[in-house]
Protein backbone atom coordinates (compact mmCIF):
# COMPACT_ATOMS: atom_id res chain seq x y z
CA UNK A 1 0.00 0.00 0.00
CA UNK A 2 1.40 3.37 -1.02
CA UNK A 3 2.17 5.89 1.72
CA UNK A 4 0.83 8.91 -0.19
CA UNK A 5 1.90 11.63 2.29
CA UNK A 6 5.47 10.32 2.17
CA UNK A 7 5.33 10.06 -1.64
CA UNK A 8 4.07 13.66 -1.90
CA UNK A 9 6.91 14.88 0.30
CA UNK A 10 9.45 13.09 -1.90
CA UNK A 11 8.03 14.83 -5.00
CA UNK A 12 8.34 18.20 -3.29
CA UNK A 13 11.89 17.35 -2.28
CA UNK A 14 12.75 16.67 -5.95
CA UNK A 15 11.96 20.28 -6.78
CA UNK A 16 14.07 21.46 -3.86
CA UNK A 17 17.05 19.49 -5.17
CA UNK A 18 16.71 20.73 -8.75
CA UNK A 19 16.63 24.38 -7.66
CA UNK A 20 18.87 24.08 -4.64
CA UNK A 21 21.64 26.63 -4.08
CA UNK A 22 23.83 24.23 -2.09
CA UNK A 23 26.46 24.40 -4.84
CA UNK A 24 27.20 27.97 -3.74
CA UNK A 25 28.56 26.67 -0.42
CA UNK A 26 31.33 24.74 -2.17
CA UNK A 27 31.76 27.05 -5.17
CA UNK A 28 35.17 28.44 -4.21
CA UNK A 29 36.55 25.11 -2.99
CA UNK A 30 35.46 23.34 -6.20
CA UNK A 31 36.98 26.00 -8.43
CA UNK A 32 40.23 25.97 -6.45
CA UNK A 33 40.48 22.19 -6.81
CA UNK A 34 39.61 22.20 -10.53
CA UNK A 35 42.00 25.04 -11.38
CA UNK A 36 44.90 23.67 -9.34
CA UNK A 37 47.83 23.14 -11.74
CA UNK A 38 45.49 23.65 -14.71
CA UNK A 39 47.17 24.92 -17.83
CA UNK A 40 45.42 27.48 -20.01
CA UNK A 41 42.20 29.30 -19.27
CA UNK A 42 40.84 28.73 -15.77
CA UNK A 43 37.36 27.38 -15.04
CA UNK A 44 34.80 30.00 -14.04
CA UNK A 45 32.01 27.59 -13.07
CA UNK A 46 32.45 24.50 -10.85
CA UNK A 47 31.27 21.05 -11.90
CA UNK A 48 28.72 21.01 -9.06
CA UNK A 49 26.92 23.96 -10.69
CA UNK A 50 27.12 22.48 -14.18
CA UNK A 51 25.70 19.18 -12.87
CA UNK A 52 22.65 20.96 -11.46
CA UNK A 53 22.09 22.62 -14.84
CA UNK A 54 22.38 19.21 -16.51
CA UNK A 55 19.80 17.76 -14.13
CA UNK A 56 17.40 20.64 -14.80
CA UNK A 57 17.83 20.23 -18.55
CA UNK A 58 17.11 16.48 -18.70
CA UNK A 59 14.24 16.62 -16.19
CA UNK A 60 12.37 19.41 -17.98
CA UNK A 61 13.40 18.26 -21.50
CA UNK A 62 15.00 21.62 -22.28
CA UNK A 63 17.28 22.52 -25.19
CA UNK A 64 20.57 24.13 -24.17
CA UNK A 65 19.45 27.65 -25.10
CA UNK A 66 16.40 27.43 -22.82
CA UNK A 67 18.67 26.08 -20.08
CA UNK A 68 20.78 29.22 -20.42
CA UNK A 69 17.57 31.23 -20.06
CA UNK A 70 16.73 29.37 -16.83
CA UNK A 71 20.12 30.37 -15.43
CA UNK A 72 19.64 34.03 -16.29
CA UNK A 73 16.10 34.14 -14.92
CA UNK A 74 16.54 32.21 -11.66
CA UNK A 75 20.11 31.95 -10.39
CA UNK A 76 22.25 34.57 -12.14
CA UNK A 77 21.85 37.17 -9.37
CA UNK A 78 23.02 34.69 -6.74
CA UNK A 79 26.20 33.57 -8.49
CA UNK A 80 29.59 34.70 -7.12
CA UNK A 81 30.44 35.92 -10.63
CA UNK A 82 28.90 38.57 -12.87
CA UNK A 83 28.82 36.17 -15.83
CA UNK A 84 26.57 33.23 -16.68
CA UNK A 85 27.49 30.17 -18.73
CA UNK A 86 26.33 30.25 -22.35
CA UNK A 87 24.38 27.39 -23.88
CA UNK A 88 27.52 26.21 -25.70
CA UNK A 89 29.47 26.17 -22.43
CA UNK A 90 26.70 24.20 -20.73
CA UNK A 91 26.75 21.69 -23.59
CA UNK A 92 30.52 21.20 -23.51
CA UNK A 93 30.80 21.02 -19.74
CA UNK A 94 27.89 18.64 -19.12
CA UNK A 95 29.27 16.23 -21.71
CA UNK A 96 32.63 16.21 -19.92
CA UNK A 97 31.27 15.55 -16.43
CA UNK A 98 32.25 12.40 -14.57
CA UNK A 99 28.72 11.35 -13.65
CA UNK A 100 28.11 8.85 -10.86
CA UNK A 101 24.98 6.74 -10.45
CA UNK A 102 24.20 8.21 -6.98
CA UNK A 103 23.87 4.74 -5.55
CA UNK A 104 23.03 4.23 -1.93
CA UNK A 105 25.80 3.18 0.45
CA UNK A 106 25.46 -0.37 1.67
CA UNK A 107 27.85 -0.22 4.61
CA UNK A 108 25.08 -1.29 6.98
CA UNK A 109 23.86 -4.18 4.85
CA UNK A 110 23.32 -7.10 7.22
CA UNK A 111 22.08 -9.55 4.59
CA UNK A 112 24.74 -12.24 4.80
CA UNK A 113 23.05 -14.29 2.09
CA UNK A 114 23.41 -11.50 -0.43
CA UNK A 115 21.03 -9.63 -2.68
CA UNK A 116 19.11 -10.69 -5.77
CA UNK A 117 19.58 -8.56 -8.86
CA UNK A 118 17.52 -8.42 -12.04
CA UNK A 119 19.30 -7.75 -15.33
CA UNK A 120 17.58 -6.48 -18.46
CA UNK A 121 17.83 -3.95 -21.28
CA UNK A 122 15.56 -1.52 -23.10
CA UNK A 123 15.73 0.63 -26.21
CA UNK A 124 15.92 4.42 -26.26
CA UNK A 125 15.16 6.35 -29.46
CA UNK A 126 17.92 8.61 -30.76
CA UNK A 127 15.43 11.01 -32.31
CA UNK A 128 11.98 12.27 -31.35
CA UNK A 129 10.69 12.15 -34.93
CA UNK A 130 7.49 10.18 -35.29
CA UNK A 131 6.83 7.38 -37.77
CA UNK A 132 4.83 9.79 -39.98
CA UNK A 133 7.84 12.10 -40.39
CA UNK A 134 10.09 9.15 -41.16
CA UNK A 135 7.77 7.80 -43.85
CA UNK A 136 6.79 11.13 -45.43
CA UNK A 137 10.28 12.55 -45.75
CA UNK A 138 12.04 9.23 -46.28
CA UNK A 139 14.23 9.71 -43.23
CA UNK A 140 16.51 6.72 -42.80
CA UNK A 141 16.41 4.70 -39.63
CA UNK A 142 19.06 5.93 -37.22
CA UNK A 143 18.90 2.99 -34.85
CA UNK A 144 18.52 3.31 -31.11
CA UNK A 145 20.44 3.10 -27.86
CA UNK A 146 20.24 0.18 -25.50
CA UNK A 147 20.56 0.71 -21.78
CA UNK A 148 21.48 -2.34 -19.72
CA UNK A 149 20.89 -2.28 -15.97
CA UNK A 150 21.31 -4.43 -12.89
CA UNK A 151 18.60 -3.66 -10.34
CA UNK A 152 18.27 -4.67 -6.69
CA UNK A 153 14.82 -6.30 -6.61
CA UNK A 154 14.18 -5.15 -3.02
CA UNK A 155 15.04 -1.46 -3.37
CA UNK A 156 14.63 -0.95 -7.15
CA UNK A 157 18.01 0.75 -7.03
CA UNK A 158 20.16 0.68 -10.18
CA UNK A 159 23.42 -0.95 -9.12
CA UNK A 160 25.07 -1.07 -12.56
CA UNK A 161 24.55 0.60 -15.93
CA UNK A 162 25.93 0.15 -19.44
CA UNK A 163 24.86 2.11 -22.53
CA UNK A 164 25.50 0.60 -25.98
CA UNK A 165 24.18 0.74 -29.51
CA UNK A 166 21.49 -1.67 -30.69
CA UNK A 167 23.96 -4.07 -32.28
CA UNK A 168 25.35 -5.47 -29.03
CA UNK A 169 23.56 -8.62 -27.86
CA UNK A 170 22.16 -8.52 -24.32
CA UNK A 171 23.90 -11.71 -23.26
CA UNK A 172 27.36 -10.24 -23.85
CA UNK A 173 26.89 -7.47 -21.29
CA UNK A 174 26.00 -9.57 -18.23
CA UNK A 175 29.57 -9.98 -16.99
CA UNK A 176 30.21 -6.23 -17.09
CA UNK A 177 27.05 -5.48 -15.12
CA UNK A 178 27.80 -8.06 -12.44
CA UNK A 179 31.40 -6.86 -12.14
CA UNK A 180 30.17 -3.29 -11.64
CA UNK A 181 27.96 -4.43 -8.77
CA UNK A 182 30.77 -6.44 -7.18
CA UNK A 183 33.07 -3.41 -7.23
CA UNK A 184 31.29 -2.46 -4.01
CA UNK A 185 32.97 -4.81 -1.54
CA UNK A 186 29.99 -4.52 0.82
CA UNK A 187 27.65 -6.17 -1.69
CA UNK A 188 27.30 -9.90 -2.10
CA UNK A 189 25.12 -11.21 -4.92
CA UNK A 190 22.99 -14.23 -4.12
CA UNK A 191 21.27 -14.65 -7.46
CA UNK A 192 20.92 -13.06 -10.91
CA UNK A 193 17.52 -13.01 -12.64
CA UNK A 194 17.47 -12.66 -16.43
CA UNK A 195 15.41 -13.73 -19.45
CA UNK A 196 16.36 -16.03 -22.31
CA UNK A 197 18.51 -13.40 -24.01
CA UNK A 198 21.16 -14.10 -21.37
CA UNK A 199 21.03 -17.88 -21.79
CA UNK A 200 24.54 -18.97 -22.80
CA UNK A 201 27.16 -21.38 -21.51
CA UNK A 202 29.51 -18.44 -21.08
CA UNK A 203 27.17 -16.66 -18.67
CA UNK A 204 26.44 -19.83 -16.69
CA UNK A 205 30.17 -20.54 -16.35
CA UNK A 206 30.79 -16.98 -15.23
CA UNK A 207 28.08 -17.09 -12.54
CA UNK A 208 29.34 -20.49 -11.38
CA UNK A 209 32.85 -19.04 -11.03
CA UNK A 210 31.47 -16.14 -8.96
CA UNK A 211 29.34 -18.55 -6.85
CA UNK A 212 26.12 -16.81 -7.87
CA UNK A 213 22.89 -18.73 -8.41
CA UNK A 214 21.63 -18.32 -12.00
CA UNK A 215 17.98 -17.34 -12.32
CA UNK A 216 18.13 -17.40 -16.11
CA UNK A 217 15.19 -18.71 -18.09
CA UNK A 218 16.65 -20.97 -20.77
CA UNK A 219 15.43 -21.05 -24.36
CA UNK A 220 12.39 -23.19 -25.14
CA UNK A 221 14.31 -25.56 -27.40
CA UNK A 222 17.09 -26.15 -24.86
CA UNK A 223 18.27 -29.71 -24.28
CA UNK A 224 20.58 -31.42 -21.84
CA UNK A 225 23.93 -31.97 -23.52
CA UNK A 226 27.42 -33.01 -22.47
CA UNK A 227 28.69 -29.90 -24.28
CA UNK A 228 26.74 -27.62 -21.95
CA UNK A 229 27.84 -26.23 -18.63
CA UNK A 230 26.66 -28.58 -15.89
CA UNK A 231 24.84 -25.78 -14.05
CA UNK A 232 22.98 -24.92 -17.24
CA UNK A 233 22.03 -28.58 -17.71
CA UNK A 234 20.61 -28.59 -14.20
CA UNK A 235 18.56 -25.48 -14.90
CA UNK A 236 17.31 -26.92 -18.20
CA UNK A 237 16.22 -30.09 -16.41
CA UNK A 238 14.43 -28.16 -13.65
CA UNK A 239 12.58 -25.90 -16.09
CA UNK A 240 11.51 -28.76 -18.35
CA UNK A 241 10.26 -30.76 -15.37
CA UNK A 242 8.25 -27.98 -13.70
CA UNK A 243 8.72 -24.40 -14.91
CA UNK A 244 6.31 -22.93 -12.36
CA UNK A 245 8.14 -24.56 -9.46
CA UNK A 246 11.48 -23.34 -10.85
CA UNK A 247 10.21 -19.75 -11.11
CA UNK A 248 8.97 -19.84 -7.53
CA UNK A 249 12.24 -21.30 -6.23
CA UNK A 250 14.41 -18.76 -8.07
CA UNK A 251 12.00 -15.86 -7.36
CA UNK A 252 11.99 -15.27 -11.10
CA UNK A 253 8.78 -13.27 -10.89
CA UNK A 254 10.74 -10.39 -9.37
CA UNK A 255 12.57 -9.86 -12.67
CA UNK A 256 9.84 -7.36 -13.53
CA UNK A 257 11.56 -4.88 -11.16
CA UNK A 258 13.92 -4.05 -14.02
CA UNK A 259 10.92 -3.28 -16.24
CA UNK A 260 9.54 -1.02 -13.50
CA UNK A 261 12.79 0.94 -13.45
CA UNK A 262 12.72 1.35 -17.24
CA UNK A 263 9.10 2.52 -17.09
CA UNK A 264 9.93 5.09 -14.40
CA UNK A 265 12.91 6.47 -16.33
CA UNK A 266 10.96 6.76 -19.58
CA UNK A 267 7.96 8.42 -17.91
CA UNK A 268 10.23 10.83 -16.08
CA UNK A 269 12.68 11.74 -18.84
CA UNK A 270 11.08 10.60 -22.11
CA UNK A 271 11.85 7.69 -24.45
CA UNK A 272 14.51 9.45 -26.50
CA UNK A 273 17.79 11.35 -26.27
CA UNK A 274 18.38 14.76 -27.80
CA UNK A 275 22.15 14.48 -28.32
CA UNK A 276 23.45 13.74 -31.81
CA UNK A 277 26.88 12.25 -31.05
CA UNK A 278 27.00 8.76 -29.59
CA UNK A 279 29.30 9.67 -26.70
CA UNK A 280 26.99 12.56 -25.79
CA UNK A 281 23.96 10.25 -25.99
CA UNK A 282 25.67 7.94 -23.50
CA UNK A 283 26.43 10.88 -21.20
CA UNK A 284 22.83 12.09 -21.41
CA UNK A 285 21.48 8.66 -20.43
CA UNK A 286 23.94 8.41 -17.56
CA UNK A 287 22.79 11.78 -16.28
CA UNK A 288 19.14 10.67 -16.42
CA UNK A 289 19.90 7.48 -14.53
CA UNK A 290 21.96 9.44 -12.01
CA UNK A 291 19.05 11.79 -11.37
CA UNK A 292 16.62 8.86 -11.14
CA UNK A 293 18.84 7.26 -8.48
CA UNK A 294 19.02 10.57 -6.61
CA UNK A 295 15.21 10.75 -6.57
CA UNK A 296 15.03 7.12 -5.39
CA UNK A 297 17.04 8.10 -2.31
CA UNK A 298 14.24 10.47 -1.35
CA UNK A 299 11.53 7.79 -1.48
Amino acid sequence: MTDWPSYNRSLIRRGEILFSYDFLDIWDDDLARMNDNKKGKKYKFPDSFILILGYIRVYFHLPYRQTEGIVKATVSKRLPTDKQPSYSQICRRTNKLDITSNRLDDDDDDDDEGIIIAIDSTGIKVTNRGQWMQDKWNIGKRGYLKIHVAVDINTREILALEVTDEKLHDGKIMEQLVEQVLENKNIKIKSVLADGAYDSNRNFKYLQKKKIWPGIKVKKNSIISCKNNKIRNREVSSQIKDLFKWKKKREYGHRWMAETVFSSIKRMFGEYVSATRFQNMVKEMMMKVSLYSLFRRLA
